[in-house]
């Protein structure tokens, strides 16, 4: 059965390896301690499995905004509705923090991530150029606002 748990330092050397995998440029295990233990603005999710983190996603909490960092599934468990939980996860504690909107950046040719976050409510706009250093591809700049006033509804 897999767990969605708020990551902890126990969770950092699966995500740390999960991220190498998944990612043409991973951030390393120091990013990710540095995220679990200084960053106060970083909230992550894991999906674990046995007690293996086999999935996370990661939101900064900046004022009433979030940014999504990361989101991402060891090959293997994919199509499973694991990212679906993830993201339902960030969905959950964003309303609980009464965050307006939340934000990400997903490769233009990632079809299946932009599949995913539309399916949460994300809708594209805009692009940055280049975004990707190992490519130059552009990134599609995705967007998901909620409406406070009318029993927080999305928008």
């Amino acid at each position: 059965m897999i767990d969605i748990v708020p990551m902890t330092e126990k969770h950092i050397d699966d995500v740390a390896e999960l991220d190498q995998i998944c990612f043409h440029i991973p951030w390393t295990r120091e990013d990710f301690e540095k995220e679990i233990k200084e960053n106060d603005m970083a909230i992550y999710f894991v999906a674990v499995d046995n007690d293996k983190a086999i999935g996370y996603a990661g939101m900064w909490h900046v004022v009433n905004e979030g940014h999504i960092t990361n989101v991402a599934v060891l090959p293997e468990y994919r199509r499973q509705g694991i990212g679906d939980m993830l993201m339902e996860a960030v969905d959950k504690k964003a309303d609980e923090l009464e965050i307006e909107g939340v934000t990400l950046e997903v490769r233009i040719s990632n079809y299946g991530a932009q599949k995913l976050y539309t399916k949460h409510g994300y809708k594209p706009e805009g692009f940055r150029k280049k975004y990707y250093t190992d490519t130059n591809e552009d990134a599609v700049i995705m967007w998901k606002y909620y409406d406070r006033n009318n029993n927080n509804t999305e928008t």
